[in-house]
């Protein structure tokens, strides 16, 4: 099991909770970035530390390249955030984008929240897991 999962598990209970609460309080239809400097807030507010476009490093071979990656939110040096605020969300696309800054960073969970659906709490978050850091059992 990834050291930070359970931590990461419970803090994405608190993260959707407060990414309700902003959803009715905007609406959907807004800019992603109102989202996440809302969401932000309303995390530091309750005690989290919260880094918003946080650059992600890319290293081979005893190399850091800049390539410019930035993950919308990292909260608690566990859990990456993805917003997004879109019409037509490309699911798959944005999983796999989340899923790059996940095991770029080692955080164990990770969250895509599409803002723009209308039916927020129920089809506008999903929930990524880095292979193998919920077993119970260390992989070879």
């Amino acid at each position: 099991m990834h050291p930070k999962f359970k931590q990461a598990d419970e803090l994405t209970k608190i993260v959707i909770d407060a990414a309700i609460k902003v959803h009715r309080h905007f609406g959907d239809g807004l800019l992603e970035s109102i989202y996440v400097r809302s969401l932000e807030q309303a995390l530091k507010i309750s005690g989290h530390k919260v880094e918003r476009e946080k650059i992600v490093p890319v290293t081979y071979m005893g190399t850091t390249f800049d390539e410019k990656l930035r993950c919308d939110l990292l909260v608690d040096d566990c859990l990456v955030i993805e917003a997004k605020s879109v019409e037509a969300c490309d699911l798959q696309r944005f999983r796999m984008q989340l899923l790059s800054y996940m095991k770029l960073l080692d955080a164990p969970l990770g969250l895509v929240m599409n803002f723009s659906d209308e039916h927020f709490a129920r089809h506008g978050i999903a929930r990524v897991i880095l292979k193998g850091a919920d077993d119970d059992v260390a992989p070879f």
